[in-house]
């Protein structure tokens, strides 16, 4: 295997993850500030399914993101109309999957710091004529911007490490869809030790590398 062949899982795999950890973080943030502190009918339940891809085998939430944007679904053929082509085992597709199963923990880690602002802040800025819309860039964004970092970390390296969900929808297509797991995986049934030796470092270092970013971080917030 030549250096090419090496990168090219790796590239894709940042390129997926470089994109899906932008939009899983807009979403979960957009999610976190419509449910911290909220008290409504059927938060419970909105809430479990946002948290199900965590304890979801990731191959069944492949198949259904396929159900849901395979040829023969209503969204399917939307997005095909859109883009002239289908959505799946496309990497467009990786990235839905790196966005879906990354989501609960970026939720999580972004709604747990929302709800650590005091309110009275909040109170404080709305007596002085603050629009909710000013209070969250002015006050709830900056206090939470550590959190709002963690979260970002955690869901990219989620992301990276995707495997089950991102074969059952994007495939794995070596220089289009086949990320660095997959790869892993094709060269193990093929008994080509030493790439997936390589890979796997790799992916072991980075990880190592982004958890410990975010448990540094968890200790100095202890230690203050």
């Amino acid at each position: 295997m030549n250096v090419r062949e090496w990168l090219e899982p790796v590239v894709l795999s940042l390129k997926i993850n470089g994109l899906a950890s932008v939009l899983v973080l807009l979403l979960g943030v957009t999610a976190a500030a419509g449910m911290a502190g909220k008290r409504f009918r059927g938060k419970t339940v909105l809430e479990t399914v946002f948290l199900l891809p965590l304890v979801l085998p990731p191959t069944v939430v492949g198949f259904l993101l396929l159900m849901m944007l395979g040829r023969k679904s209503a969204v399917g053929r939307a997005i095909e109309w859109l883009w002239d082509q289908p959505i799946v085992f496309t990497w467009g597709a990786g990235v839905i999957a790196a966005v879906v199963v990354a989501f609960p923990l970026v939720y999580m880690t972004v709604k747990n710091g929302f709800e650590g602002i005091p309110e009275e802040l909040r109170e404080a800025a709305r007596s002085s004529g603050a629009t909710e819309g000013q209070i969250f860039r002015h006050i709830t964004l900056p206090l939470a911007a550590k959190s709002l970092l963690s979260a970002y970390i955690l869901g990219f390296a989620r992301g990276l490490g995707e495997f089950g969900a991102t074969v059952m929808i994007a495939g794995n297509i070596p220089g289009r869809t086949q990320t660095v797991p997959s790869a892993i995986y094709v060269a193990v049934e093929s008994g080509h030790w030493t790439p997936a030796w390589v890979w796997s470092g790799a992916m072991i270092v980075i990880s190592f590398v982004l958890l410990a970013v975010v448990y540094n971080r968890g200790v100095q917030e202890e230690r203050k």
